[in-house]
């Protein structure tokens, strides 16, 4: 990272400006980067060098060492430690001193006010003879210029420094929470979630950079309000009392509108959570709710969870715009009460005492009812993140436990078990907890051996170092040679050889980049297949002694099986112990002991030869149904998905790979935003142009009575003014009388202005938030209906992430940011117009210079959002290598922990902290870079006032000084604020035009068309391709090629093939995922002509995924409500849940786990046969439904097909040949083409057939029972054509 002007001064010239913190280099220093920045984009490598004391692992430790000390001493003292007392010990010095700046600033701002009064002052008594009255007041003008610089420097360098303690403070306490979250033992995992951590990370560390810009005030504020109080007193007297009266109101009612708020946000955030946990289960399980044509159900239950999040939102943002209505109004409110009082009491109002009042209110108002009451609620919100930082950082750790030898040492590594008993939950034993239950022994007793499993008796000892290969593949963003190189040094021979024995050699050739090609989020990049040969090849590259290998087999076809159980399993690792999990019965032979587990308990043990001579049957204990869930090896239920078909995942997954790496630079804005886009887009908001033209007439009437209520004042102390100069008037009889001005008059017109301030102020707030609110529910709408109704391609090209962001972050931005950002933006706007109009009514000449000062605002904000947009760029993409790390760092923990990997984890998580804190960095100075030179321009502004006023003194009156004056000074820190608020809601639009894109999607055929098929269709089940051809999208590869197959009713088929052969391309064909060309016709009717709903509903699918919502069990099998209880309870009976569900706590009502977590894999598949049951279709289709499952479940789900759908015609997509074996007929596809279609028995005749070469890879033994199966469904089917053909006999005899 190097400065972009000078490599050499690369931090040199940021820790000068920060050691100096002084103006003219903080102004400087910076101007390099613009020029750049507006040339061209600006990229990481533009950016400054992290600060060294800014760095992650520095700041990080340094708070540890202060955690551990504390967690020491109060485990001593017998109390809970105390996170708050840390941060304090840290940081307190640095941050005290800082107070300095804000108690310059509030004096400065107190003074002024002085400055000004004294020069309305001159106005009032001006004598144009009197030149000491005017070099006096030549002096306060230049006072009043002063004190508005002097401000500028103070405010900004108090806020940058603020904000760069806060950023310290949450680097510091993310890099604790991430090394917290690699030392987790399981027990512990299963009291938070990776959702809960990363919300740790993503919000509540946030709170510390809010805290720390308002803290000082909780001092500052009292302080500053007694000293106006004071010089109030001297100015008008007790009258003071009663505007600091309506002050000392309004905070408390602003600080219960606070809390009100948090309290409607965190209802708010309950039920946004519930709506993104829905949206993700949706966009994850698009394909299925599509198959099973329920986006109807879906639709209604997002739909009502937004409801009530809407309401929810519509009365936050109501409360919220009260609370700016009161606090834009609250200056009206407290002068008009003060002046009022003071008349009331018989005194005289003149223009001097009128603006140093309003000045010195304007000055107090803004730390009494904004930063005061911001310092109590952030203090309470950081207390309550600190609360769940502390919970997370107790949570009970991982005992650590040394498995290598010592160097004197020269043992076998081996494996001790004796007795062992493990509890995953010791406290509450439940049979459906979140972490893996003990009921799969086989995972458990890896996990005892790797240590993530405490065992309670028993002994366990590990000679050597391990590694792991887990169940569910894991890969982590980076290069495939990263994730299997896994931190070791790159030996390019060894490398080689493992990529061989791990069969991804092929594959390397294929991928665009080779063994460099970027893995996206969670392997996007990946088949299942292929994240399952990574996830073996790192932990067969890595050095060890002992290899546990977790069930690596069963996510590939039984080709690629075989490669890897002899080149790699029993090939490269065979000097190596190895502990195997597999489901695959034929590699039994080759195991040198086999463990047979049942419900936790050790059944068998020894080699495959003395278990068959002990007359352990184990073969068939491990398929008998009655048995129960066991296996050899330490087999166990495999989590992760079979390879799909190469022609879609590889077209897939290229593209996916490509943009989900580079998925936040896609999408932000580059060029320029101007207000034309903004105007054009607000149009896309809004419901209507009555609306907009509603908030334009409000604005405007909100305005004019806002100037005039001052005006007024001003007026009326200019007649008192007249007056008082004409003083007595002597009548012609000699009696002198004092005119006295018409109280009632000028004060009901007051009161009249005041009011109409107020109630207009409050009509636009919630009509404003009103309309916007209402235009973000219509486009979530939009975007949501569009999202269901577009084909499942789109699914496949963009990251489930990317889709989650347009739900999750831009309708949020739309639903609180943009309204509240819009509606601050208008306000602040249309005051800077009218302080401009009022000087210029003032002095009309002001409008000469101020033409240049708008031409070079103009310029400078163009050319500071050019780079200001970038670097919000880079800090949003240099965050997300932040998140998707940890992310992926808890789903591979195990896997890091085994492989001794926790530290360079860690490093890894400091670095991306690190750059992350650059763009952070470089947001804060550029910030300030502008801030400074806006209000440098407003320094300028009221300089020209001040001096403009006595250059023309022989023109102006004190009461209209005292207006343009007051009115100019209040342009400091508005200006810029609102300037900056612009340049936010240009960013914000950008979230617009990402909604309405998605609102624009390509979207599939009709649910529903006016050609509805019968309501007894299809009777038969006769399925008929007629020159079929398919392709995923326009453009991609042509996966299925002029297919002509007919499947008679009731008649079960198999579907072989290689991977890539095109046999999910069928399913999705049949179902209508993308639109076919051909016909396909269902019992003689078109499919292409009938509604998708009225196709996807008569076919039923058992998937290869199986996929459970979140919501209860019958939401689950019945989500349309068109079946009794009973249907429900018989079909769970078929399937064998019956018994599983009754003992949950609410049995059918129980609500699952987030993606059915608390069911196993095949359970989870009865479920999915469950639903095909009571669906009562005449055809399914199982889509390598049992390639995941253990043997008992399959043999189940295979009975159970062969028993209720007897009548139905079934179509088998397997991996596992011995499950459509005794098939009718068997299709054997081969790169999208028919290659044989015959009975099983036919196609094992042809030993040149793919279909007999698939059988022979099995193993000698498989290939025989497959064999045998084959021909007695041959032999079954002649004699069951013979008796028919005999009975047609008969009845022509007859």
């Amino acid at each position: 990272m190097h400065c972009p002007a000078h490599p050499e001064c690369n931090t040199t010239c940021i820790e000068l400006f920060i050691s100096t913190s002084s103006l003219p280099f903080f102004v400087s220093w910076l101007n390099p980067l613009f020029r750049i920045g507006y040339k061209r984009r600006l990229e990481e490598d533009d950016m400054y060098k992290v600060l060294p004391e800014d760095g992650s692992e520095r700041l990080g430790e340094e708070l540890q060492r202060h955690w551990d000390h504390e967690v020491q001493k109060a485990a001593k003292e017998l109390r809970p430690p105390k996170l708050t007392k840390v941060l304090i010990k840290c940081y307190w010095k640095p941050y005290a001193v800082l107070g300095i700046f804000t108690l310059i600033e509030e004096v400065i701002k107190v003074i002024q006010p002085v400055f000004l009064g004294k020069l309305i002052q001159y106005f009032e008594n001006y004598d144009p003879d009197n030149m000491d009255a005017l070099y006096e007041a030549f002096g306060y003008a230049a006072g009043v210029c002063l004190s508005t610089l002097i401000l500028a420097i103070t405010h900004h360098l108090y806020f940058f420094h603020v904000q760069r303690t806060g950023m310290k403070m949450r680097v510091a306490m993310c890099h604790m929470i991430y090394k917290k979250a690699l030392c987790l033992s399981s027990a512990a995992m299963g009291k938070t979630t990776t959702g809960q951590i990363v919300n740790l990370l993503s919000n509540d560390v946030n709170k510390f950079d809010e805290v720390t810009i308002f803290l000082h005030f909780l001092w500052v504020g009292p302080l500053q309000a007694a000293a106006v109080l004071g010089l109030l007193w001297v100015e008008i007297g007790p009258s003071c009392l009663a505007g600091m009266a309506v002050l000392v109101i309004l905070m408390p009612t602003q600080t219960m509108f606070g809390r009100l708020f948090s309290k409607f946000r965190s209802k708010t955030a309950a039920l946004t959570d519930n709506r993104i946990r829905t949206m993700n289960e949706v966009v994850s399980g698009i394909r299925i709710i599509k198959m099973y044509a329920w986006e109807k159900p879906f639709s209604a239950l997002v739909n009502d969870v937004r409801r009530k999040e809407i309401s929810k939102i519509m009365s936050s943002s109501y409360l919220r715009g009260l609370n700016m209505a009161s606090f834009f109004a609250a200056s009206k409110i407290i002068v008009f009460i003060t002046f009022t009082v003071y008349v009331l009491l018989g005194n005289t109002i003149s223009a001097s005492r009128v603006f140093v009042a309003v000045s010195l209110y304007s000055a107090v108002r803004l730390t009494v009812t904004l930063f005061f009451p911001s310092a109590i609620e952030k203090l309470s919100e950081t207390r309550i993140s600190v609360r769940r930082i502390k919970n997370f950082l107790l949570l009970d750790e991982i005992v650590k436990s040394e498995h290598g030898f010592l160097q004197e040492e020269k043992q076998e590594p081996n494996v001790e078990i004796q007795d062992l008993i493990c509890y995953w939950d010791t406290v509450n034993v439940q049979p459906l907890s979140p972490v893996p239950p003990s009921n799969f022994p086989q995972s458990s007793l890896l996990s005892a051996i790797l240590g993530e499993l405490p065992h309670d008796k028993g002994v366990l000892k590990v000679k050597g170092q391990l590694t792991y290969a887990s169940q569910q593949p894991w890969v982590f963003p980076g290069t495939i040679r990263s994730n299997i190189l896994f931190g070791k040094a790159l030996h390019p021979q060894k490398y080689e050889k493992v990529l061989r024995a791990c069969a991804l050699k092929r594959d390397m050739e294929l991928l665009p980049d080779g063994d460099l090609t970027v893995i996206g989020d969670r392997g996007a990049t990946l088949s299942g297949g292929q994240k399952a040969r990574v996830n073996l090849a790192r932990a067969v590259y890595q050095d060890a002694d002992i290899y546990l290998l977790d069930d690596p087999l069963s996510a590939v076809d039984a080709e690629v099986g075989r490669h890897l159980f002899e080149q790699c399993i029993c090939g490269i690792l065979k000097n190596k112990p190895r502990i195997l999990v597999t489901h695959q019965l034929q590699y039994l032979q080759a195991a040198n002991q086999i463990l047979v587990l049942k419900e936790g308990h050790m059944v068998a043990r020894g080699t495959y030869s003395e278990l068959q001579r002990s007359g352990v049957d184990f073969t068939s204990l491990l398929k008998r149904e009655e048995e129960g869930p066991q296996a050899p090896g330490v087999e166990t239920e495999c989590r992760s998905p079979c390879s799909r078909t190469l022609s879609q995942n590889s077209e897939v997954s290229h593209t996916s790979s490509i943009r989900s790496v580079k998925d936040g630079t896609e999408q932000l804005p580059v060029g320029p935003a101007h207000f034309r886009s903004m105007w054009k887009k607000l149009n896309l908001m809004t419901t209507s142009l009555n609306d907009i033209g509603l908030l334009t007439y409000l604005c405007f009437c909100v305005q004019a009575a806002y100037i005039l209520q001052d005006w007024w004042l001003a007026y009326w102390a200019g007649e008192q003014e007249k007056l008082n100069v004409n003083g007595t008037v002597t009548i012609q009889n000699g009696v002198n009388v004092t005119e006295q001005l018409n109280l009632d008059f000028y004060l009901g017109i007051y009161a009249g202005l005041t009011g109409a301030t107020l109630i207009f102020g409050f009509a636009r707030s919630l009509v404003m938030f009103n309309v916007l609110v209402k235009a973000a529910q219509s486009l979530h709408n939009r975007m949501f209906n569009s999202i269901l109704r577009t084909p499942v391609r789109f699914f496949d090209v963009n990251p489930i992430g990317r889709v989650l962001n347009r739900f999750s972050k831009d309708i949020g931005q739309l639903d609180a940011a943009l309204p509240w950002t819009f509606v601050d933006f208008i306000q602040i706007f249309l005051q800077i117009i009218g302080v401009v109009a009022v000087a210029a009514s003032v002095i009309p000449w002001i409008l000469i210079p101020l033409a240049p000062l708008i031409i070079v605002f103009l310029f400078l904000r163009r050319y500071f959002l050019q780079t200001s947009r970038d670097v919000k760029r880079l800090e949003s993409t240099t965050r997300s290598p932040v998140f998707s790390h940890l992310s992926s760092s808890l789903q591979g923990l195990w896997t890091i922990r085994a492989f001794r990997a926790e530290e360079r984890f860690q490093n890894t998580f400091d670095a991306y902290q690190d750059l992350h804190s650059e763009s952070w960095f470089l947001f804060l100075v550029t910030s300030r870079w502008f801030a400074v030179r806006l209000d440098g321009m407003c320094a300028v502004f009221v300089t020209i006032t001040a001096f403009g006023c006595l250059l023309l003194r022989d023109q102006v009156e004190a009461g209209s000084v005292g207006l343009a004056l007051s009115y100019a000074v209040t342009l400091m820190g508005m200006f810029q604020w609102g300037v900056r608020q612009s340049a936010e809601v240009e960013n914000m639009m950008t979230s617009v035009e990402r909604v309405v894109e998605y609102t624009e999607l390509e979207s599939e055929a009709p649910w529903e068309t006016q050609m509805r098929p019968p309501p007894e269709w299809p009777s038969q089940g006769l399925i008929t391709f007629d020159r079929v051809s398919f392709s995923y999208s326009s453009d991609g590869p042509v996966v299925l090629k002029d297919m002509k197959a007919m499947f008679r009713p009731k008649e079960k088929v198999g579907i072989v093939g290689r991977t890539g052969a095109g046999k999910s391309s069928l399913v999705s064909a049949l179902f209508r995922l993308a639109e076919p060309e051909g016909r396909i016709y269902i019992d003689g009717v078109l499919t292409s002509e009938i509604g998708l709903h009225d196709l996807r509903q008569k076919m039923s699918i058992i998937p290869q995924d199986p996929v459970l919502f979140t919501g209860t069990m019958r939401k689950n099998l019945d989500p349309f409500s068109q079946h009794t209880d009973e249907d429900l309870w018989n079909a769970l009976q078929e399937v064998q849940l019956k018994s599983v569900v009754e003992e949950l706590p609410n049995k059918m009502e129980t609500v699952l786990a987030e993606s059915g977590s608390n069911f196993s894999v095949g359970q989870r598949q009865l479920v999915c046969l469950a639903r095909a049951v009571l669906r009562k279709n005449r055809i399914l289709i199982i889509d390598e439904a049992t390639a995941n499952v253990d043997p008992r479940t399959d043999e189940l789900i295979q009975k159970t097909i062969r028993d209720k759908f007897r009548e139905c015609t079934v179509l088998t997509i397997a991996h596992r040949l011995n499950t459509i074996i005794d098939s009718d007929r068997i299709l054997v596809l081969d790169a999208g083409q028919i290659h044989a279609y015959d009975e099983p028995y036919t196609l094992l005749q042809n030993h040149d057939g793919i279909f007999f070469k698939m059988v022979q890879q099995t193993g000698r033994q498989e290939a025989v029972a497959l064999l045998q199966s084959a021909k007695q469904v041959s032999s079954t089917l002649t004699q069951q054509s013979m008796s028919t053909s005999l009975s047609h006999c008969s009845l022509a005899v007859k």
